[in-house]
């Protein structure tokens, strides 16, 4: 017997299931608390699930769907409706609840189903440049007014850092670099080293050093990222440095979407 299951009743099993899913997450469920607001159902993570219900990788899923994701998880659970409600409830508990989860995408094949949760990327506009260096040198400098240890290295509370014009362009366009050859490297696609990027604009250094970081969508994210990391926290914490400069590229067809830039330096003397 051939069964033929139109697109219509599967639109209406992906419809049921995400309010299944969305039952589970208002209500909370294991130690979570409900989370709000409901998630939206969106084509691209339903292209993602499809993909991955034929085998496919997450990522070249996202890649190929064009949605970039800040954040993201897949579930998986087979049985009847009421099976595949209770064993979410169980096993994924802690990702439906999760607020940060703002989309869902769902494919069905028999009585399996994969579902796709993301926290969308929404990156700052390109107007909003100066905000968000000023918001990261606050964050910063607030990580460096107390002592930490990055690595296996501990660092005193340093003095805060200025913001250099100079140390901005140059962040910006290596930014703008990486951003535009989807390539999260030190090294410019011409060579370049940090250095010679601030050369070039015009600062004079005496010691300098680079972070960088891709995907993060706020100043918040990837400052935690930069802390959380013992070579990039090891720049940030330096009391060496005193100026710095910082910067993001937004290009929607990159890899990650957003691309971020970070020197620090000591300036040359009479620079």
């Amino acid at each position: 017997m051939l069964l033929v299951v139109s697109a219509a009743h599967i639109a209406s099993a992906s419809s049921t299931l995400i309010a299944v899913i969305d039952e589970i997450r208002t209500q909370g469920c294991g130690r979570h608390a409900g989370a709000k607001p409901a998630l939206r159902s969106d084509p691209r993570l339903d292209r993602v699930a499809a993909e991955l219900a034929s085998g496919g990788s997450l990522r070249s899923a996202m890649l190929d769907a064009g949605y970039r994701a800040v954040q993201s998880a897949t579930l998986e659970a087979s049985g009847s409706d009421a099976g595949i409600a209770s064993a979410l409830a169980k096993r994924a508990c802690k990702d439906i609840a999760n607020p940060v989860f703002r989309d869902i995408g769902v494919a069905h094949r028999a009585d399996r189903a994969w579902i796709v949760l993301a926290a969308p990327l929404v990156p700052p506009a390109p107007h909003d440049a100066q905000a968000v260096s000023r918001r990261v040198l606050e964050l910063v400098n607030e990580a460096r007014a107390s002592a930490r240890r990055c690595g296996w290295k501990r660092f005193k509370a340093a003095a805060p850092v200025v913001l250099s014009d100079a140390l901005q362009r140059a962040a910006l366009a290596h930014a703008r670099d990486m951003a535009g050859h989807s390539s999260l490297s030190h090294a410019g696609r011409d060579g370049s080293t940090a250095g010679e990027r601030a050369t070039r604009a015009g600062y004079g250094w005496r010691l300098i050093g680079e972070n960088i970081a891709a995907g993060q969508s706020t100043p918040e994210l990837v400052v935690a990222d930069w802390v959380k990391s013992p070579h990039h926290c090891a720049n940030l914490m330096s009391g060496e440095f005193s100026e710095m400069g910082v910067a993001f590229a937004v290009e929607p067809q990159s890899v990650s979407g957003i691309y971020w830039t970070q020197l620090f330096a000591l300036p040359r003397a009479g620079n």
